[in-house]
């Protein structure tokens, strides 16, 4: 069994930062890519970020220059630091990974945190 755990969200003004984090545990043997998808009220979950296991990483045009995506394979953990925060980066933000558990791959989700920007 292999669960994501994120840990960071929360309420901050625009122009403020916060760093998000998401640990996976369970019965792990590798993680390939990871990354940070988050979904606004009425809107579609959309990509935000990916790393892979060798540390390439890909940004949404949206958060280029802004955020920045990192991963410490040693804690199997993933983070996500958000800097120049504005209004439309509120969102529910999940993590995913793609792991390898008993010989198999699947990709596994977190539970979702609540990241609020005011303006």
């Amino acid at each position: 069994q292999v669960q994501l755990v994120e840990s960071g969200g929360g309420l901050v003004q625009a122009g403020g930062s916060l760093r998000l984090s998401c640990k996976a545990s369970g019965s792990i043997f590798s993680i390939d890519d990871m990354g940070w998808y988050r979904q606004a009220p009425g809107k579609q979950r959309e990509l935000v970020a990916t790393i892979a296991s060798a540390g390439s990483t890909n940004y949404a045009d949206s958060v280029k220059g802004r955020f920045t995506i990192s991963r410490d394979n040693a804690k199997n953990t993933e983070y996500l630091q958000m800097n120049s925060l504005k209004p439309e980066d509120t969102a529910v933000y999940y993590c995913n990974a793609l792991i390898k558990s008993r010989g198999f791959y699947n990709y596994y989700w977190g539970q979702g945190t609540q990241v609020t920007v005011s303006s």
